[in-house]
């Protein structure tokens, strides 16, 4: 299975941005998929996830402004992101887990600065 994500960028604090991880293989058959972020000189943390057994997940910052979606159709994994503010810069992952093994995209880059 391999991870591409894609959609980062620059935006100002309180923009929005919209974040694709397509999948080369049936994201319905994933354990979990999901989105992490790590910021400069920060452990990477939880942004949003789908999973078997817990369903849709977010990190605590980011309830109520950020949406997770998917199209399954088409293998793609969303990260719908609103009033990003700039403490919200990182690397974004795209993550998913299968029959045990975790694979991960190689990050794109959202940098929220005015």
């Amino acid at each position: 299975v391999q991870l591409v994500e894609s959609g980062g960028g620059l935006v100002q604090p309180g923009e929005s941005l919209r974040l694709s991880c397509g999948a080369s293989g049936s994201i319905k058959s994933f354990n979990l998929i999901g989105w992490y972020r790590q910021a400069p000189g920060k452990q990477r943390e939880l942004v949003a996830s789908f999973s078997r057994s817990v369903g849709t997940n977010y990190g605590d910052s980011v309830k109520g402004r950020f949406t997770i979606s998917r199209d399954d159709a088409k293998n793609l994994l969303y990260l719908q992101m609103n009033s990003l503010k700039a403490e919200e810069t990182g690397v974004y992952y795209c993550d998913a887990l299968l029959l045990g093994v975790e694979k991960w995209g190689q990050g794109t880059q959202v940098t929220v600065s005015s």
